[in-house]
């Protein structure tokens, strides 16, 4: 396999390189044929390197800026006044082929604005979704998107969500046809606003989708299905209670462990099991929202995401080039145009 190159928006987040900079150190270990371009401040990320061997030393280049997106900056602003910011570089490098992905932990707003700008939609997207995969009962992921890249959509675009979810479901996981649903109020075919309804009727007719309905919110976490779709409203709120249903969890049963003398003993017999379950509930398990529908590979970090957490979105952008998303996305939507017209 030849090299693959990942530009990394060292600066972004609200622990810049002290996460970025270790994180891909360890990516690097993770990925025999990496090569990470270090997007920031050289003084900053330089730092961090002293004790890095120079075998990986040599995987690595940094290119220095002088700005940074900061999490209060507007996404026009970022756009207009922030042309020399390591989010901007970074995705500037995919643009121009010389790196295959782009990951930040950065502003949202404003790597979404910077990305749709500057890397543009493919061919028969009109917009970009955000999207990441949650934990499930059965142990497999389920894909939700959008995320919050589009607060408000029509049906169109959410079967366009839905082309793009069961690629990317196909391309990360080998999942061949994998099970698409629209997340709606009710699972009979009258519930649901207009544009819910609407998109179904589309997904109904399109065989390269493998649609199975409406599902609920209480279906998300089953495992039964493998890519809910809904607007970033809906799919944000969603995200959100999910990580923060979670933490409660993580926090009341480790509470409840420290009761009693009994329950202290038994814990120390069961505390594999408990650290499995716990690893299992944490969001940064899963960190890593790709945004996809654009003719790069852009994938968002939690803002506060620890090392393991963007080493996890690392491993996603770089599993996402060698599969080469955006043109197996374009491929499909290709080939069900022409069903659609044929």
């Amino acid at each position: 396999m030849t090299n693959l190159t990942l530009a990394l928006d060292a600066m972004g987040g609200d622990h810049g390189p002290h996460v970025t900079v270790p994180a891909a150190m360890q990516a690097l270990k993770f990925h025999s044929m990496l090569k990470i371009i270090l997007v920031g401040n050289q003084t900053d990320i330089q730092k961090y390197l002293p004790q890095t061997p120079s075998a990986d030393l040599d995987r690595i280049e940094i290119i220095h800026t002088t700005e940074v997106v900061t999490m209060c900056d507007r996404p026009v602003h970022a756009l207009r006044s922030r042309k020399n910011s390591s989010m901007r570089i970074a995705l500037e490098l995919v643009r121009d082929g010389k790196a295959a992905a782009c990951v930040s932990a950065g502003n949202t707003g404003a790597l979404m604005a910077m990305a749709k700008v500057l890397l543009k939609t493919l061919p028969g997207i009109d917009r970009p979704a955000l999207v990441s995969c949650l934990p499930a009962v059965t142990g497999k992921p389920v894909y939700l998107l959008d995320l919050g890249a589009n607060v408000s959509c029509d049906s169109e675009a959410l079967f366009q969500f839905a082309i793009m979810g069961s690629v990317l479901c196909e391309a990360v996981h080998k999942k061949a046809r994998p099970k698409v649903a629209l997340l709606n109020v009710g699972i009979e075919e009258v519930k649901g606003n207009d544009q819910v309804q609407q998109a179904g009727q589309l997904l109904q007719h399109t065989d390269q989708v493998n649609y199975i309905g409406f599902v609920e919110g209480d279906e998300i976490y089953t495992g039964n299905v493998d890519v809910i779709v809904c607007d970033g409203f809906v799919g944000n709120i969603t995200l959100k209670t999910s990580e923060g249903i979670a933490k409660l969890l993580v926090h009341q049963l480790k509470r409840g462990l420290k009761d009693g003398f009994f329950v202290r003993l038994l814990s120390k017999l069961i505390a594999p099991h408990i650290q499995a379950v716990l690893s299992k509930m944490n969001p940064d398990h899963y960190n890593g929202a790709s945004l996809i529908g654009l003719r790069g590979i852009v994938v968002k970090s939690h803002g506060n995401a620890d090392e393991a957490a963007f080493l996890q979105a690392l491993n996603l952008a770089a599993t996402e080039a060698k599969r080469r998303l955006p043109e197996m996305i374009k491929d499909r939507l290709e080939s069900i145009l022409l069903d659609i017209n044929s």
